[in-house]
């Protein structure tokens, strides 16, 4: 069982690192989690790496042509990390908290952001001067190392208009000046806010590097999101209007009281809260990959849910699943991968207890209503949740 420290930011408190850190500029612990030893090593990274479902990439300095900056997507046969040379290559994993348990124990120690800012941790395992190239995130990034060594080379903030690397399919900088270098060894923990660039090569021959990542979708993705959420619920008769029109001087003309009008249509839709509420929470939970949701193979009833839970069956979180909640005018809203649900303030209590313990026992659930009980009995069949002894 992975042991977490009771702060994983040393002597600097979280309200701290908030405040000067986070989005802001870099920091470095030393020695963040003290005798740190990985639950999965690099054997059992290259096997989720051969799964069709897992997400992963193998990066090389040096292509088969000769070629700088070579990029393959997995899934990959077993044969082809006996293929590879002895140096300058990186496997990344993507999402392994979602398929071992023990990786996922992680996140717990990241209870100072908010939960469902979380992306996923991936993994990255590399020979010596194994790397990925100088580059950037759009997120903020905790690098933990693992295993092994690392030395992270820390440059300036970067953007859309720096120059990359052309006829490359990764995106890896042009040019890169390094401002700061850490070494980073198992338990140290480096944190990079979005945009900064940043260049981690390879020490040893063993260096396995975790990558606790946070969402942050873009501008295009929230305005997008949001325009198909309210889009759903617009019905046919609510138009454009001008019942004020006036003779124009050019009939071509697309004057400034047609601009207005649009301007108010498009103001009343997106300015209304609750709407907004109802579809970030549903957007941010929404789940990294949706066909690791795996519905019940034997749709639960109400009695048998109450049944195996006052047996002393709990009801858990699904690795992979999202679930986080608002405040709401009539007690709360529910999110749950990707999905919403109104809940009563009567089942605060237990909504409060499942969203930050990731579980229920009989306990919880006996005290619940009637209704709330529905909901976990959908989630439970949707494979949100998942009943453990």
């Amino acid at each position: 069982m992975l042991q977490l420290p009771e702060s994983l930011l040393g002597h600097i408190s979280y309200e701290e690192f908030l405040r000067d850190y986070w989005q802001k500029k870099p920091l470095f612990i030393k020695n963040a989690i003290p005798n740190f030893e990985s639950p999965i090593d690099e054997h059992e990274l290259a096997g989720l790496a051969l799964e069709e479902q897992v997400e992963s990439r193998l990066v090389m300095e040096t292509g088969p042509k000769g070629e700088k900056w070579h990029l393959e997507n997995g899934p990959f046969k077993a044969e082809r990390f006996n293929e590879l040379p002895e140096s300058h290559w990186t496997l990344l994993v993507q999402a392994v908290d979602h398929y071992v348990p023990e990786v996922a124990a992680l996140i717990e120690a990241f209870d100072f952001i908010p939960s469902w800012r979380v992306d996923d941790i991936m993994i990255s395992y590399a020979p010596k001067e194994g790397s990925v190239g100088p580059h950037l995130d759009y997120y903020d990034v905790f690098l933990l190392q693992t295993q092994g060594s690392r030395r992270w080379q820390i440059g300036g903030f970067a953007d859309d208009k720096t120059p990359f690397i052309p006829d490359v399919q990764l995106r890896i900088l042009q040019d890169f000046d390094a401002t700061e270098t850490f070494i980073c060894e198992p338990g140290d923990l480096l944190y990079l806010p979005p945009q900064l660039a940043h260049y981690g090569v390879s020490q040893s021959d063993d260096c396995m590097t975790w990558s606790v990542g946070f969402r942050a979708p873009s501008a295009d993705e929230i305005v997008t999101s949001l325009a198909d959420f309210i889009g759903e619920s617009l019905c046919e008769d609510d138009r454009y209007q001008d019942p004020d029109l006036e003779l124009q001087s050019h009939t071509s003309e697309i004057g400034a009281d047609a601009i207005n009008r649009v301007q108010a249509i498009i103001q009343e839709k997106l300015a209304d809260k609750a709407t907004i509420k109802a579809w970030f929470g549903r957007y941010m939970t929404q789940p990294k990959y949706l066909d690791q949701l795996i519905p019940a193979e034997t749709a639960l009833t109400q009695a048998k849910m109450e049944q195996e839970i006052s047996q002393g069956m709990a009801i858990c979180l699904s690795e992979g699943s999202r679930i986080a909640f608002s405040e709401a005018e009539n007690g709360l809203l529910l999110f749950a991968d990707g999905d919403g649900f109104e809940v009563s303030a009567a089942d605060r209590e237990v909504v409060l207890f499942l969203t930050e313990q990731k579980h229920l026992t009989y306990h919880e659930l006996s005290s619940s209503s009637k209704d709330f009980k529905g909901i976990i009995l959908d989630l439970l069949n949707r494979g949100t949740l998942y009943l453990s002894d």
